[in-house]
């Protein structure tokens, strides 16, 4: 008996563990989707962007993306970039329908090389030039993904999607679980560091995902406070009374005068990426699965290789409870001091200056207990990972490690699609909805009952403030918004728009209590900074130059509302 191959490939995604199919359909892509449609074995969702879709950060399933051939393939690129840099939770398969066989190498019209193209950003990368190889490279493709948690590409021409090929012996794709910690003798140097070590501090990355119980067991042996990464925060944030924070550009004080003071550090599953953040004076250890992670963003004095959860298991019988916590309760004032500010900086604002910390912490107070809540990089994504509370049911998306813009309601969309049982709110910017603001419609058409609350200030705000550090005007950053609660309206979702600060709190209730899609837009003061946990004299020159070339150039009420904005309580 034979099949089509492209029958083949939807048999082979879904026994690997494939539900969804994220898209555009056309040209060389029909005898794929043709084949989905017949077997229900995938459903195929129906994006307005191919940028916007894919599901995999969360789920940790197989997702899969599908392109037409030259432009439409290509528009996946972003997206891609986006899915291959979260490596640790997004197994993806890119299928890129490509034109028949005799035409490439003719510069056909739409003809792209798309092994050339995504070979920057894919772990595996194959083209299917002869339907007897297509179920052994897609076998291997979602191998790839799943193991390697990113991207795999399949290039497909369309020749080779429409032939037939007969039965053969199935290619399985292997997922292994192996157990993988330092050995005995790097566990037993781990804790005599530890062990020697006065002013002990944790400092955790996303690896310790599902390591929350051994993570506080460890805190609470060595007396030691815990700083955590951007991409940490749903792991060790909540029940944590060793808590800190997050250092770095977007932390807290508390985070970054744990790692200041510190004098023995242990990395877990962490690779932050801003050296000028590490303790210089600090014997570190670095816990990572990767090899070439350790050591690569600070000097470190022991580096070793393991699975966090197995690696603290082995560690915590080794080592002697602490006795002296004097580093830990001054962290623990540190911290306290951090709150407070937190808190000022979540008041509510007078008259129409809304500020956008307060619109998050209502979003905090009345999202469900295990809302999904996606922000927009820049500012938006700021405010969350400062002012949103998580609990250990909640999850929270961003563009960490991509830093793309208008990531949030097309990780909004992947994530209800996933989790349809469970309320997703995306916090876009202004400027991030505009972008993919088409995808509005896919909430429609796939009954996607994703809330957004738009920050809306008028401006690239994240920009905006890059710019006033380093003492320029602020230049080709203003927006020219329409109505986005109109808009929603036009589209036939619910939409509002609230302009005044005591409005905020109803505005929002409103918005979660629709049972289909509805949009929020917020107008949220465009003069808010994002103040880092340490200011430098070179950003506070930078800021006042900003300050006196605004005065010079007509701009003193910008001066001002940025003050006032700021400061006046």
């Amino acid at each position: 008996m034979t099949q089509r191959v492209a029958d083949l490939m939807v048999e082979i995604l879904a026994q690997a563990g494939a539900q969804r199919c994220y898209g555009i359909v056309g040209d060389t892509l029909n005898y794929f989707t043709d084949a989905i449609h017949k077997s229900k074995k995938l459903e195929w969702v129906h994006m307005r962007h191919e940028e916007a879709g894919a599901d995999a950060l969360l789920t940790g399933q197989l997702a899969v993306c599908a392109g037409s051939c030259g432009p439409g393939s290509l528009h996946f690129i972003n997206g891609i970039f986006e899915s291959n840099r979260n490596r640790n939770r997004s197994p993806l398969v890119l299928i890129a329908s490509q034109l028949g066989t005799p035409q490439l190498g003719t510069q056909f019209p739409q003809e792209v090389d798309f092994l050339k193209v995504y070979s920057e950003c894919t772990v595996f990368a194959q083209q299917i030039n002869h339907p007897s190889e297509a179920r052994r490279i897609l076998t291997q493709a979602c191998q790839a993904a799943l193991n390697k948690r990113g991207v795999a590409l399949v290039v497909v021409p369309v020749d080779v999607s429409s032939a037939e090929v007969p039965e053969g012996l199935p290619f399985n794709v292997h997922v292994p679980q192996p157990v993988v910690r330092p050995s005995d003798t790097e566990l037993q140097a781990m804790a005599q560091l530890l062990t020697e070590g006065k002013k002990v501090a944790i400092y955790c990355g996303s690896g310790v995902e599902g390591a929350h119980d051994e993570l506080i067991a460890l805190a609470c042996k060595l007396k030691a406070p815990i700083g955590h990464t951007s991409r940490a925060k749903d792991f060790v944030e909540y029940d944590n009374p060793f808590n800190m924070g997050m250092t770095g550009l977007l932390g807290i004080s508390s985070g970054y005068e744990m790692m200041e003071q510190c004098d023995t550090l242990l990395l877990l599953g962490a690779d932050f990426a801003w050296s000028q953040f590490y303790p210089n004076k600090a014997r570190i250890i670095q816990v990572d699965k990767e090899v070439m992670h350790l050591g690569r963003r600070h000097p470190v004095d022991l580096g070793v290789v393991g699975d966090i959860v197995p690696t603290l298991q082995a560690l915590l019988p080794l080592l002697t409870e602490k006795t002296d916590d004097s580093f830990l309760q001054t962290c623990l004032k540190h911290r306290e001091h951090a709150l407070k500010t937190l808190e000022a900086q979540e008041r509510v604002g007078k008259g129409d200056v809304i500020h956008p910390q307060h619109v998050y912490r209502v979003i905090s107070e009345l999202a469900a207990e295990d809302a999904i809540i996606a922000a927009d990089c820049g500012s938006s994504m700021a405010w969350l990972l400062r002012h949103l509370k998580v609990n250990g049911k909640r999850r929270t998306l961003t563009s960490m490690l991509h830093g793309t813009m208008a990531n949030a309601m097309p990780q909004a969309l992947g994530a209800q699609k996933a989790f349809p049982g469970r309320q997703v709110i995306s916090v876009s910017g202004d400027g991030g909805l505009a972008m993919l603001m088409g995808d509005l419609i896919t909430t429609l058409q796939e009954k996607l009952p994703i809330k957004i609350v738009v920050l809306n200030n008028g401006s690239l705000n994240f920009v905006e403030l890059e710019q006033k550090v380093d003492g320029l005007l602020n230049n080709y950053t203003d927006l020219v918004n329409p109505d986005f609660g109109a808009v929603a309206q036009a589209l036939g979702m619910w939409g509002h728009s609230v302009r005044k600060a005591d409005e905020v709190e109803a505005g929002v209730r409103e918005l979660l209590a629709q049972p289909g899609p509805g949009l929020l837009s917020v107008h949220t003061s465009p003069f808010e900074l994002v103040m880092p946990p340490t200011v430098q004299a070179s950003q506070v020159v930078s800021t006042t130059l900003y300050a006196a070339k605004a005065l010079i150039s007509g701009r003193a009420e910008d001066v001002e509302h940025l003050l006032v904005d700021n400061y006046v309580k």
